[in-house]
Parts: structure tokens; C-alpha cells; sequence
């Protein structure tokens, strides 16, 4: 997955304003930028799982059409036999 954009130097002045010092400050943006990198969706992971699930889908009902053709001619066959 790509990585997000997240600006690790801005978020650590931000924090050393309010007070962190440089070592908090520094060891807070990194470990917030490997969260962000590790649990944000980006929409090409969306669209890859989409496109899966398209698949997976599509491959059920197909399944499920072929097996009625199935069960139809059964039936057809049994009722031109009985009459």
C-alpha cells in the first residue's frame, strides 16, 4: 500500500510549542506516523478488495446459474419420461 503523507517534522515543532521536549516530541511523530502508515486504508486497497469481491461474485453466481440449468433439464427430462 502506498504510504500516507504525514509530515513528521511540522507534527514534532507542533509538539515541542507545547511544551514536549525534542526526544518526546521526535519518538510521538514517528510512532503517529507508523500507526497512520500501518492501519489507514488508501483507496487502491479499496479498489483491489472491490475488485476480489467482483470476482468471488460473479464466480457464485455462475455457479448458481449452471447448477439451475442442471436441475431444469432434470426436470425436463423426468416429465418427458413420465408422459
Amino acid at each position: 500500500m502506498p504510504t500516507a503523507i504525514f509530515d513528521t517534522l511540522q507534527y514534532a515543532k507542533k509538539l515541542k510549542a507545547a511544551g514536549f521536549s525534542e526526544d518526546q516530541a521526535e519518538v510521538l511523530s514517528s510512532t503517529q506516523a507508523a500507526l497512520i502508515e500501518e492501519r489507514l486504508v488508501t483507496q487502491q486497497y479499496l479498489d483491489l478488495r472491490l475488485k476480489e469481491l467482483e470476482t468471488s461474485l460473479k464466480a457464485d453466481i455462475i455457479k448458481w446459474v449452471a447448477g439451475m440449468l442442471v436441475a431444469q433439464a432434470a426436470i425436463v427430462a423426468t416429465l418427458v419420461k413420465l408422459l
